[in-house]
């Protein structure tokens, strides 16, 4: 076994004490330089193939009770809903009724000469319930003022038949649909050039022709000249309130 002396000792202490003093200082300086090569985390990215229809395709397959289709007064389905759902809460039947809806979807209407997106009912005089169907449930739902019945007869009245997945998807998939066309707003296109020839297709110079003077791509507008009684009008409008001759 080999001999050490005191000072072959203290030299081997001091190395050890050196090396140490060295790694503390290297992990420091790794866990404080911000240039060092630990990378850092990354934003998730948008997904861009997001399918709002089979997200909710997965979320009805695995909810509670069966969907069926109550009839209504055209017009009244949004009360019908709020009775309904006011009976629920009175009668207890938290666990047996899940859910209400009265399903939408967005359209243009046009009024005055102006274009609106409205909410129109997709099936109007029906409400979709979302249940456990017990006799107390049914009862519940029937005696709602303003239901007139349940749709989908079967040999007993008091049971009706309840929908497939793919019909509930017909009925609420628009609704989805529309909220994420409203979270991804679609960017038209620049189309157009000073000097084009247009026709304005919405305003209160709808169908009239006029030339483009300026574009402003940031805001999605045009400055565009319309012929009035023998002058040129300037009229500031949208891309889609004109279209290319």
């Amino acid at each position: 076994m080999p001999e050490y002396d005191d000072e072959t000792a203290h030299s081997a202490d001091e190395q050890s004490s050196v090396a140490t003093a060295g790694d503390a200082e290297s992990v420091e300086a790794a866990a404080v330089d911000p240039e060092g090569d630990t990378p850092e985390a990354e934003a998730p990215e948008a997904d861009e193939d997001y399918d709002p229809v089979a997200e909710l395709r997965q979320k009805l397959r695995y909810a509670p009770g069966d969907w069926y289709v109550v009839h209504s007064y055209a017009g009244y389905e949004n009360k019908v809903k709020t009775n309904l759902e006011t009976r629920i809460t009175s009668l207890d039947m938290e666990d047996f009724i899940f859910q209400v809806e009265v399903p939408t979807r967005e359209e243009v209407e046009v009024k005055n000469g102006k274009r609106n997106q409205v909410q129109a009912k997709v099936f109007p005089g029906y409400i979709l319930v979302r249940m456990d169907l017990t006799p107390e449930s049914y009862s519940c739902v029937r005696n709602t003022p303003g239901v007139t019945g349940f749709v989908g007869a079967t040999d007993r009245v008091d049971r009706p038949a309840p929908l497939s997945l793919d019909e509930v998807l017909k009925w609420l998939a628009p609704a989805v649909e529309a909220e994420e066309k409203k979270a991804k707003p679609e960017v038209k296109v620049l189309d157009f050039e000073v000097g084009d020839s247009v026709t304005v297709t919405d305003g209160a110079f709808a169908s009239l022709p006029a030339s483009i003077s300026e574009i402003n791509a940031d805001q999605q507008k045009l400055k565009v000249l319309v012929s009035i009684f023998g002058r040129e009008t300037p009229v500031e409008l949208n891309f889609n309130q004109v279209a290319k001759i």
